[in-house]
Order: C-alpha cells, then sequence, then structure tokens
C-alpha cells in the first residue's frame, strides 16, 4: 500500500471526522483527501512525473500535511526542508536531491530567492500566501477546485521512495535517507500496534513536522489510523496543556527537553483527564526527569528510539507490559536489533557496543551516495552510530553516540552516564558533557550545565558532587555555566555547537 492510497482509506471509513486541527481550522479527512488529491492534479499539469524530487518548506500547518500527501500522490518524493536552516544549507539539500519543484511559504522568501538562481534543476516555486512572487505559483490557485479535481492514479509501488529527509549532519554535510512508503507503513503499524493506539485518539503534535519523528508518530500513524491530529507552531508549555484540555488529546508526542519544563513548572489547574499516553524521543530521555514528570502529571512516558534511516522508531517501552527507566524498550514488532563489536561480531547481554537493526523500516539507503549506503548498512543491518547494551528480557540501552564518547587515558566514558548524575543534582535544568583534547590523557570530559531558575552552583561544587557517584577518570574536569543550550529543532543537544567554544 501507497501513503496516497492509505489516506484515501481512512477518507472512506471517516470522512467527515476531523482529521487535522490548527487553531480554530479544523480540516475533515474528507477535505485533506480532495485538497490533496488538487495539489496532486496541479503538480503534475506543472510538469511534476514519477521520481521527481519535490522541496516542502513549510512550519507545522494544515498546509504542510495536505502538501505532503500531495507530493506522493503524484509519484514524486517528498523531500521536507528544515525551517531553521539558512538559505546555503537549503541549497546544498535542493541541488544534491535534484529538487523540480519547492512549496513553501512567504515568510522563507528571504531565504530561498538569494538561491533559486543557483538551483539549476528547480523549475517552479509554490507559494502559501497572499501574493506570488515573479515566477511563482501560488498555492491558493492550486485549490481553487479541489471539491472537482479527481483521484490520480497511484502510481506508487511499496518500494518506490516516498520521501528523503536529510539527516543533522553531525559530520560531514547532510546525507539524504531515502525512505519507502513500505519503509514508512511499516514503522507506522508496528509503532502503532505495540502502543496499543486506535481511531479514537487525538494526536498533539508540536514536534517539527520536517522532522522524521513528528512526520511517522504525528502525522503519518494518526492518518493510518483515522485519528485526529492537532497540529501547534511551538512548544509553550501553558498552551500546549491548555490545548490538550480543549481538544481532549489523548496521546503527546515530545522531546525530552519539553518533559523537563512540565516537571518544573507548577501544574495549572485544568482537566487533563483525557490525556493518557506520552511518547519520548529524539534524544536521551533522563530517569530523574522521567520520574518528575511521571509523579506530578501521572502519566506514563514511553521512551522509544531510532534514527531517520529507520523510519525512524526501532524500539519503544510498552504502555502495557513493562517500562523500564533508562531503556529505550524493546525493537518494534518485526524489527530486529542487536549489539556488535567493531567487527560485527554480536556481544553477550550486558556488554557495550554498537546498535544494529534490521527490519522493513531500514530505508533504501542515501540518496545519490553508494560509498555512505555500504558503509552504513551491512549484510541488511543499519549500523546506527549508537553504542548501547541490552539485558535479559531484551530491552536496550543506549550509553552514547559512537562519535561522542570521550576516551581518557584509553578508558572510555559514555557522556550519557555522567548526564545522568547531573541531571539527578535538584540545581540542576539541564546538562551535556563533551571530550576535550588533553595531550596527557587524549580526552578530558567537560560539562556545561543550565541551573534551574534562582539557583547557584560553582564549578567545584559541581565537581565533588560528580566525585562522590562516578569513578575519578569519569568526572568533569572542567564545568561551566550557561544560560541555555544550543539545539536542533527537535529539541536536541547540538554538541558540535558546543565543542566549537571550548575548543
Amino acid at each position: 500500500m501507497s501513503l496516497g492510497r492509505m489516506l484515501e482509506k481512512s477518507a472512506a471509513r471517516f470522512p467527515s471526522k476531523p482529521a487535522l486541527i490548527f487553531d480554530k481550522e479544523r480540516l475533515s479527512y474528507q477535505a485533506l483527501n480532495e485538497k490533496s488529491n488538487s495539489i496532486a492534479i496541479e503538480l503534475t499539469a506543472s510538469g511534476i512525473k514519477k521520481g521527481d524530487r519535490v522541496g516542502l518548506l513549510i512550519a507545522n500547518s494544515i498546509e504542510f500535511v495536505i502538501a505532503y500527501f500531495g507530493i506522493v500522490k503524484t509519484g514524486a518524493i517528498v523531500l521536507p526542508i528544515n525551517i531553521l536552516l539558512k538559505s546555503d544549507e537549503i541549497k546544498f539539500i535542493l541541488n544534491d536531491a535534484g529538487a523540480s519543484l519547492l512549496i513553501t511559504s512567504e515568510e522563507f522568501m528571504p531565504v530561498i530567492s538569494p538561491i533559486r538562481s543557483e538551483i539549476a534543476t528547480l523549475k517552479n516555486i509554490v507559494i502559501r500566501g497572499k501574493s506570488p512572487a515573479p515566477g511563482c505559483i501560488l498555492w491558493e490557485d492550486m485549490l481553487k477546485h479541489y471539491k472537482e479535481s479527481p483521484p490520480p492514479a497511484d502510481l506508487n509501488d511499496a518500494e518506490d521512495v516516498a520521501s528523503i529527509i536529510y539527516t543533522s549532519g553531525t559530520t560531514g554535510r547532510p546525507k539524504g535517507a531515502m525512505l519507502t512508503h513500505n519503509n514508512l507503513l511499516s514503522d507506522v503499524q508496528s509503532a502503532v500496534e505495540l502502543l496499543g493506539c486506535g481511531n479514537e485518539e487525538v494526536f498533539l503534535c508540536v514536534l517539527p513536522l520536517f522532522h522524521a519523528f513528528a512526520a511517522t508518530v504525528c502525522m503519518i500513524a494518526p492518518v493510518y489510523l483515522g485519528a485526529s491530529v492537532v497540529i501547534m507552531g511551538r512548544f509553550n508549555p501553558v498552551e500546549v496543556l491548555k490545548k490538550i484540555e480543549e481538544e481532549k488529546v489523548t496521546l503527546f508526542a515530545g522531546v525530552p527537553s519539553m518533559y523537563a519544563v512540565w516537571a518544573g513548572i507548577e501544574l495549572p489547574k485544568m482537566n487533563l483527564s483525557s490525556w493518557k499516553l506520552c511518547i519520548s524521543g529524539g534524544a536521551a530521555l533522563p530517569v530523574e526527569v522521567m520520574k518528575a514528570f511521571e509523579a506530578k502529571y501521572k502519566i506514563p512516558i514511553c521512551e522509544g528510539d531510532g534514527p531517520t534511516e529507520c523510519s525512524p522508531v526501532t524500539s519503544c517501552n510498552p504502555p502495557k507490559g513493562i517500562r523500564k527507566p533508562g531503556s529505550i524498550g524493546p525493537p518494534l514488532p518485526r524489527v530486529y536489533m542487536n549489539i556488535v563489536d567493531d567487527n560485527g561480531k554480536e556481544l553477550p547481554t550486558g556488554e557495550v557496543g554498537e546498535i544494529i537493526v534490521k527490519g522493513p523500516n531500514v530505508m533504501k539507503g542515501y540518496w545519490n551516495n553508494p560509498e555512505a549506503t555500504r558503509e552504513s548498512i551491512k549484510d541488511g543491518w543499519f549500523y546506527t552510530g549508537d553504542m548501547g547494551k541490552k539485558d535479559e528480557d531484551g530491552y536496550f540501552y543506549i550509553v552514547d553516540r559512537k562519535k561522542d564518547m570521550v576516551i581518557v587515558g584509553g578508558m572510555n566514558v559514555y557522556p550519557r552516564e555522567v548526564e545522568e548524575i547531573l541531571y539527578a543534582n535538584p540545581k540542576v535544568l539541564e546538562a551535556a558533557v563533551i571530550g576535550i583534547e588533553d595531550k596527557l590523557r587524549g580526552e578530558l570530559p567537560v560539562a556545561i550545565i543550565v541551573l534551574k531558575e534562582n539557583q547557584l552552583a560553582t564549578e567545584k561544587e559541581i565537581i565533588e558532587y560528580c566525585k562522590e557517584r562516578l569513578a575519578n577518570y569519569k568526572v568533569p574536569k572542567k564545568v561551566e555555566f550557561v544560560t541555555a543550550l544550543p539545539k536542533t529543532a527537535t529539541g536536541k543537544i547540538l554538541k558540535r555547537e558546543l565543542k566549537k567554544t571550548l575548543t
């Protein structure tokens, strides 16, 4: 089944049910299907054909979802673009993917206009806004006759690429992960099976839809189920809680920093009785944050994980079953995970090695990059670059990113372990541990800390606190206090940015 056919099936089952809710606007499943049909027909008329790449640079909105499904219904490949990127970064992605068309909003034209002439393959730009720029198509014009638009022919096979998502590029240039219709749908089917979700759910999506986590869990999954999605543009802790109360939200997917904020504020007097489940992903969830949130809100957080290249969910703690704080849970149904050494040999239970993944959710490969594909996929296994271990129950634990590991005098220091200790300190709001070069020991661990409001601490105090709880070689040798940590749009701490300030 293709993503377009999936939407058509849900629209046939639940035509009048709200599919998308944004602010005061509500869009039914029938209207979502019809509007995406209209976009598909107009894109085809403009010259888009099967296999073409179409950029999508739009903030969280109903239009993002309409455009996404409209693109895949043409047989083309959707290319979601991080809305925080600058002109040169966007230019690289559009050129690397050979994008034929870009769908965007007026607000992003200041970053697109300077580079348009430098993208040789880009034939057209569709703009959502009041007036089109010269040589552009107006979004609203593509929807004028949406109720009369016939459904386009389904040109997609299950193994056709549906989306190319460019990874964050922590080393070198970003790489485009090619995710097929089957990759995405199989991941959704496995995730909703594990979570026990049904069409009665009301999801809340405040994560950026250009990111794999939000696209799969907060957009494709609810459309697959025939559930409703409340979309918000930004995370304001109280406003999101109000929306949960107002729309009777049942499921929230977020990143650890969101739960940390909620755990730290006074719980407003609201009726949140509809809210029954939280999912955490995108970064490691500190155990202390989980405990503090659940104690205050009485709602379980199921921590999961997975890289973009795996569509992206690979594992998750089950809501009905054993949840192990600090773990990313067992693999999803029909997904296989293992721990191997540097030679690809399976390691025993409890030993730390690289996490590898196999299953129908693993990407087709990196776009236009066969060398990187060969390096990351071996015998059908995707090598994640995450260092982890598994326990006797088959639950996996991420110790750290392979490239983030700090080696002190030949001893491995996993920043995650040190960060967990720091998060347990009642004065610490957020913490990141990185390695800096040292002539004697190779590297030394350094802690960068954001303190909670109205809290004071000294470097010596934090170091002594760690010494009581960690082996000496793991204790940060330096502590920096900052007001905020640099993060990606999904809340993942940018350690490479921190390293630039300290090296």
